[in-house]
């Protein structure tokens, strides 16, 4: 007697993977098997960036690999503090959308070419997920869909994007009396950690002797970057006291923005077993803390072949015409593109005059003061632009997103930009948003991010930063505190554990 047919499976029955993940699903199972992993965390990142996850058996993990996994949408309607943002029991969830209301279940599916155990937690596995609707549509707000819809724009005109990554963070020594009352948390804030900065209250500009105080923890990261694939080329210490910077080899669009995602949650996870908290937010406040960058690299390439595209062939030229043109369209959106940058509203700290970040949309060569870097240039198949309005809070695949849209917008208008500028806070350019308010506002106003990231979902992005920026003026308002005078007690509550 014939068994009857069986359903396909959630994964092949949506045509969710390539060949090439079916294979790399096999092998995974044989690893989890043979290499005695007792959990794998499913991790997926929220629109903040942050990294969420639920750690499944063996048994579970066989079932994930082909139907994926049920997890709740609800990590994409709470603000930066795990506050909810939207009314999730209400018709339409309060984003108006029927399939989001009563905060219901959707697929996470693992990636299964992202699979990794992780060093410093042994018998632990780790995968990055995408999330999908029950039949089968990408769920609207899952980040790395939005990355990979501009990769695969490029992709229909033969380019492709690599992405170095240049991240500037925080060592900060926990305490070890635990928590006194001055970081307890008022109600709805999330409380600090007993940190203070490391190594010295002091600071020194690449000091040898305050890199080799850090060492046993940046050895120890070094160790776990390695043995999780990702791509180290160097490691320093910058210019604030504990202040940390971190570079990669470029890689591939997508697999840039799922390497720092690994890279962020990597530091912070080695750190705190050392005793030590790594901070992603932009500038803690602390004396001799100085605000913390993302620099982000790009460049287009040939998909056949590889060649650089932006390296010029005239001697005269800092970049190719296409490559200049993507220079217009980043310089044209630099406003409405700002906040996918730098998407807190401490982040909005670092752009000040004669301050290693921009404060206008400038360009130049080789120049720290420009918004966007030119480095290389004629036979140089490493030339590329830097971005250096970047925050290192930000989600990678929202910004190297509303990058590669910009410059396409570029590319498709055949914008020429204004000439490079060697005197970036002198020479005359439009000014960068200075606050979350104003760059949100000028996101509001783009038609070429809402035709390019859709209605959906820059109307949920703006509501959700709104939000929080409603709460931030809540406090203000309430404390009599003005920002101006500097970091917040707000701003060290909402981002210095967060990120």
């Amino acid at each position: 007697m014939t068994a009857p047919d069986q359903p396909e499976h959630f994964i092949r029955r949506h045509g969710l993977w390539s060949d090439a993940q079916e294979a790399m699903a096999a092998e995974v199972q044989r690893r989890v098997e043979v290499e005695g992993i007792r959990l794998v965390r499913l991790a997926w990142t929220d629109t903040h960036g942050q990294t969420r996850a639920k750690a499944v058996t063996p048994a579970a993990l066989r079932s994930a690999l082909t139907d994926g996994y049920n997890i709740n949408v609800a990590t994409w309607t709470l603000d930066a503090s795990g506050g909810r943002v939207f009314a999730s029991f209400t018709s339409g969830g309060g984003m108006g959308l029927a399939e989001m209301t009563g905060s219901p279940n959707i697929v996470a599916v693992p990636d299964p070419a992202s699979f990794r155990t992780l060093p410093w937690a042994p018998g632990i596995g780790w995968m990055l997920c995408d999330p999908y609707f029950r039949d089968g549509r990408p769920f609207h707000f899952g980040a790395r869909h939005v990355l990979r819809r501009q990769v695969a724009a490029l992709a229909e005109q033969g380019l492709q994007a690599i992405v170095g990554l240049e991240v500037e963070w925080y060592l900060l020594r926990l305490a070890q009396e635990g928590l006194d009352d001055e970081n307890l948390a008022r109600p709805g804030q999330r409380p600090l950690p007993p940190a203070t900065v490391a190594p010295e209250p002091g600071f020194s500009y690449h000091s040898e002797a305050n890199m080799d105080l850090m060492q046993p923890v940046l050895s120890a990261l070094a160790d776990a970057y390695a043995a999780t694939g990702l791509p180290l080329r160097s490691v320093e210490n910058e210019w604030g006291a504990g202040q940390v910077e971190c570079t990669f080899d470029a890689r591939e669009a997508l697999q840039a923005a799922d390497d720092f995602i690994l890279f962020r949650s990597a530091t912070r996870q080695v750190c705190r077993r050392h005793g030590h908290l790594a901070s992603f937010m932009c500038s803690p406040g602390a004396p001799s803390q100085y605000p913390s960058g993302w620099h982000l690299h790009l460049s287009l390439v040939q998909a056949a072949g590889g060649a650089n595209l932006f390296t010029p062939a005239q001697c005269d030229r800092l970049l190719s015409p296409l490559g200049r043109a993507f220079v217009g369209g980043l310089l044209a959106q630099a406003a409405p593109a700002l906040v996918f940058a730098t998407p807190t509203v401490n982040g909005y700290r670092r752009f000040r005059v004669n301050s290693l970040a921009p404060d206008r949309a400038h360009w130049g060569h080789d120049n720290r003061g420009t918004m966007l870097r030119v480095l290389g240039g004629p036979g140089d198949p490493a030339t590329r632009l830097e971005n250096r309005v970047g925050e290192p809070a930000a989600n990678p695949y929202l910004f190297i997103a509303a990058q590669i849209l910009c410059g396409l917008d570029g590319l498709r208008r055949e914008t020429e930009p204004p000439p490079p500028s060697e005197n970036p806070y002198q020479d005359p350019a439009p000014a960068l948003p200075t606050s979350l308010h104003d760059a949100l506002a000028a996101l509001e106003r783009s038609s070429l991010f809402r035709d390019g990231f859709g209605e959906v979902y820059l109307d949920y992005f703006l509501k959700l930063k709104r939000a929080e920026l409603a709460r931030y003026d809540d406090w203000l308002a309430a404390t009599g505190v003005r920002p101006e005078d500097g970091v917040t007690e707000w701003e060290r509550r909402e981002y210095l554990d967060a990120f």
